[in-house]
């Protein structure tokens, strides 16, 4: 073999020999996963409400918030009636405001609020409500016993169609009135609904001639939709609205915080600007 073909072979040996025992290359390190970061846990604050106050509440729902970062407000608006039902088969709540006595009562029979606990914290009244049209004609009281009449009540079960039974009975004793007035009312309701919102719709949306509702529940802002009938002091039912915390809320600190809001001035002075008056007194 000549002189350099071997030199060549040696080389190519030498050169695999070195391929071989080079290092591989360094493996470029996986990135390490990242924990989420997570803000602090937020909580919520269940309120059991009466339908009534839905637009009062929700307001002072949006101060307390501000003031609690990180808290949430959680309504459940309905007729007190079956707010007090909901807590007697044991749903969650934290806190529960009431129409009446009565269903705040039931509350505490039920076992979920300590008798005793329960405070007034702001009053009502009715009255008669039409659409802003008035295509019955309907100008005072007397009117109601037109017949043709479509007339929307809540259900005697809700505070308000109780408050409205109360007036007629009243009515129907007073000078002022015929004595059949309560019975030639009633034979013009076309439907007891279950919440006074429920009546209220049904006379904006024009399936009713009137209703009985709440003051708070026709504000200025509804000039255009609904006239106001007043009822007179000794025939109205002066309403109070108690509210109290649950024996087992889930967060009592938080209720007794917005409990404290809705009673201090500022509270007091969201319920008026939204139609309710003091707690009536006794």
């Amino acid at each position: 073999m000549r002189l350099s073909a071997r030199f060549g072979l040696v080389l190519l040996i030498v050169s695999l020999l070195l391929a071989a025992c080079a290092a591989p290359p360094p493996q470029a390190a996986a990135p390490q996963a990242t924990a989420p970061q997570s803000g602090p846990a937020s909580q919520s604050l269940v309120v059991f409400a009466a339908a009534s106050l839905t637009d009062a509440f929700q307001e002072l729902a949006e101060q307390f918030k501000a003031e609690n970062p990180g808290v949430d407000v959680v309504f459940n608006f309905a007729g007190s009636q079956q707010l007090a039902q909901q807590l007697g088969q044991g749903a969650a709540a934290d806190l529960f405001a009431s129409a009446n006595s009565a269903q705040m009562q039931a509350a505490i029979d039920a076992g979920r609020i300590i008798s005793g606990t329960q405070q007034i914290f702001a009053g009502n009244r009715l009255v008669v409500v039409v659409p802003a049209d008035n295509p019955a004609g309907i100008a005072s009281l007397h009117d109601l016993t037109q017949p043709g009449i479509k007339l929307v009540l809540a259900a005697k079960e809700v505070p308000v169609g109780g408050y409205a039974l109360n007036f007629l009975e009243k009515a129907s004793a007073s000078p002022d009135f015929a004595a059949d007035y309560e019975a030639a009312v009633l034979a013009n309701v076309v439907s007891y609904e279950e919440n006074v919102k429920a009546v209220l719709s049904k006379v904006l949306l024009g399936e009713a001639d009137a209703g009985i509702v709440y003051s708070s529940d026709v504000g200025p802002d509804m000039a255009d939709q609904a006239v106001r009938i007043a009822i007179p002091d000794e025939l109205n039912s002066l309403a109070a609205y108690p509210i109290a915390l649950i024996a087992d809320a889930p967060n009592p600190d938080l209720a007794r915080s917005f409990l404290a809001l809705l009673l201090s001035p500022e509270g007091q002075a969201v319920l008026a600007s939204h139609g309710f008056t003091g707690a009536p007194s006794d």
